[in-house]
């Protein structure tokens, strides 16, 4: 059996959106683009028709990317979490325990993660050192640049990011 992704609503609203314009917007426009550069003759020094191809297969290996993610796609919203606990799809708000300031992060699968939006992958090294973690639990945590201690103060379970 195929492991599930697991994402949020909006998540996988986003990404189907993305894949239909993708299939019945750009792929059709770049096959235009195809045949419009292969009627100006010469394909071996076209460069309008290489570009044409190249977008082709950048738009080709997205629409199977896409259609990967959303072939195993099951919304966050559908678990049963403890509360109180980090999981996929949490909001945890931690305390720097060097610093004393507070940080809240958006735990999120891979395809949802923009750290400058406060979305962190489950599979970073924060996201990943604080799953099942507990409200008032100290966690260390090595990330590229050494380590960091944070103590968590509230786990909030999210609906849809």
């Amino acid at each position: 059996m195929v492991k599930p992704t697991y994402l949020s609503s909006k998540a996988i609203e986003k990404l189907e959106g993305e894949l239909r314009e993708l299939k019945f917007v750009r792929s059709p426009a770049v096959s235009q683009a195809i045949k419009v550069a292969r009627e100006h003759g010469d394909l071996s020094e076209n460069a309008e028709y290489d570009a044409a191809k190249e977008e082709q297969q950048h738009v080709q290996r997205r629409i199977t990317q896409l259609e990967e993610i959303l072939a195993t796609a099951r919304p966050i919203e559908d678990l049963e979490l403890p509360e109180g606990t980090c999981y996929l799809g949490c909001t945890v708000t931690l305390e720097d325990l060097e610093d004393g300031s507070e940080e809240v992060y958006t735990l999120v699968a891979p395809p949802e993660a923009d750290p400058r939006k406060g979305t962190l992958s489950v599979e970073s090294p924060i996201g990943s050192g604080l799953l099942g973690k507990k409200v008032g639990e100290e966690v260390a945590i090595t990330i590229p640049v050494g380590e960091v201690n944070y103590r968590i103060i509230s786990v909030e379970r999210t609906s849809g990011n």
